[in-house]
């Protein structure tokens, strides 16, 4: 099988799944994945995130095929904007 048909063909329930593995380095069902199982999983996640899902989320795969990396500042302007519902400081206790 083709690898562009294999990553074109993963549901979004798979790659769930396929993450869950590569993050824990077992199955949702506990199973543990062997060394061989772990390798492919993630480069699976990898080729999803470049191909599939072209995420522009902080440490995912981009379309250009290199992990996205974001500075401090641009990860304070995507938290602060519009998703901000209250604020407070030491002295408001």
């Amino acid at each position: 099988m083709n690898i562009d048909n294999l990553v074109q063909n993963i549901t979004p329930e798979l790659f769930e799944r396929l993450q869950y593995g590569a993050a824990t380095g077992k199955w949702p069902d506990g199973t543990p994945l062997s060394d061989e199982q772990k390798q492919q999983t993630v480069q699976l996640v990898m080729l999803y995130q470049a191909k599939v899902a072209q995420s522009n989320e902080q440490f995912t795969i981009g379309a250009n095929g290199e992990m996205i990396q974001k500075t401090k500042a641009q990860l304070q302007k995507e938290f602060k904007s519009d998703n901000e519902i209250a604020r407070f400081s030491e002295n408001d206790l």
